[in-house]
C-alpha cells in the first residue's frame, strides 16, 4: 500500500470493518478539531457511527466537508467548519456555529496539534511559539469559549501524546506541549467538576498519521533507510511492536465520551502498546 493510500484509509478502518458499533452517543453533540485528517476524522467519524451529531473543525475546510459529506451519506448528522485553533476570533466563531446549529456541546474534542523539531540551538523562536500555541494554548482557549456551551455532564478530551509523559532530545516545544495538556486536563478537571463534566488527556504512542510518517521518514533518514524503515523502527519501540491505527485511538475517546467513562476524570491515558509503563 502507498504512503498516499494509507494517508487517505487509515482513518476509517474502524467504521468500515464490519461488526457492532454501539450506539453510545445518540443525540450528543460533539465538536472535534484538527478533524480533518487523522484522528480527528478517525475520532469525528467513530462518534458519529455511534449517534452523536459532529461538527468538524479545521483550517482545511474543504477536507473537512468531505468527511462530513461522507457520515451524511451514511445517515449521520455532520458539518464542517473552518477554524484555526491559533486565533480568537476563528475559535469563537467556530463555537458559535456549532451553539447556533445545536444549541449546546455535550462533547469537545481538543485534537488539534502541530509537531516538529525545535533544537536547543535553534535561535529562532517560531516553530517553538507555533507548537506552543496550537498544542497547548489553543486547548486552553477552544476549552473557555466551548465552556459556556457545555451540558451539565458534558465530556472534554484533549489530545496529549506519550511525549507528554518522557522527553524526545530536539522536540522541546511538542514534548513541553504535551506535558502541558497533561497539567492543563488535571486542573481543568477540578474546576469542572460541580458541573458534573469530565476532563481527559489521551495519550497515544507512534499512530498512522502525517505526522507520524514525517517522524518515520526521519528515523529512516538517520539510518540512511527508507520511510518503510523507519515505520519499523517506531513499531519496535513498543512491546507490542506495531504502529496504532487512528481508529484505536477514536475507540478511546467515543468510550471517555459515553456514560461508560461518567466517572473517569483528570486522567492521562496511554494508547501505545506498551511503550510507556507506569
Amino acid at each position: 500500500m502507498s504512503e498516499e493510500d494509507l494517508e487517505s484509509t487509515a482513518p476509517l478502518r474502524a467504521t468500515e470493518e464490519k461488526g457492532a458499533v454501539p450506539r453510545r452517543l445518540v443525540e450528543k453533540v460533539a465538536f472535534v478539531t484538527g478533524a480533518s485528517r487523522g484522528i480527528g476524522e478517525a475520532i469525528s467519524r467513530r462518534f458519529a457511527a455511534e449517534g452523536a451529531r459532529v461538527a468538524l473543525g479545521a483550517r482545511n475546510l474543504g477536507a473537512c466537508e468531505r468527511v462530513a459529506a461522507e457520515i451524511r451519506e451514511t445517515g449521520g448528522d455532520a458539518i464542517a467548519i473552518e477554524c484555526d485553533v491559533t486565533l480568537g476570533l476563528s475559535i469563537s466563531n467556530a463555537v458559535a456555529e456549532v451553539s447556533a446549529r445545536w444549541g449546546r456541546i455535550d462533547i469537545l474534542v481538543n485534537n488539534a496539534g502541530q509537531g516538529g523539531p525545535t533544537p536547543l540551538d535553534d535561535p529562532d523562536d517560531s516553530r517553538w511559539n507555533s507548537i506552543i500555541a496550537t498544542n497547548l494554548t489553543a486547548v486552553f482557549r477552544v476549552t473557555r469559549e466551548a465552556v459556556p456551551f457545555l451540558s451539565q455532564g458534558g465530556r472534554i478530551i484533549n489530545l496529549s501524546s506519550v511525549v507528554g509523559r518522557f522527553g524526545v532530545a530536539g522536540l522541546a516545544a511538542y514534548s513541553a506541549s504535551k506535558h502541558g495538556v497533561i497539567g492543563l486536563t488535571r486542573t481543568l478537571a477540578l474546576e469542572l467538576a460541580p458541573r458534573q463534566i469530565t476532563v481527559n488527556a489521551v495519550c497515544p504512542g507512534w499512530v498512522e498519521s502525517e505526522m507520524a510518517r514525517e517522524g518515520f521518514r526521519q528515523i529512516g533518514r538517520m539510518k540512511g533507510k527508507s520511510i518503510d524503515d523507519g515505520r519499523e523502527a517506531a513499531a519496535r519501540m513498543a512491546p507490542l511492536g506495531r504502529v496504532l491505527d487512528p481508529a484505536e485511538v477514536a475507540g478511546l475517546a467515543a468510550y471517555l465520551a459515553s456514560d461508560d467513562a461518567k466517572s473517569i476524570t483528570g486522567q492521562a491515558i496511554v494508547i501505545d502498546g506498551g511503550q510507556v509503563m507506569p
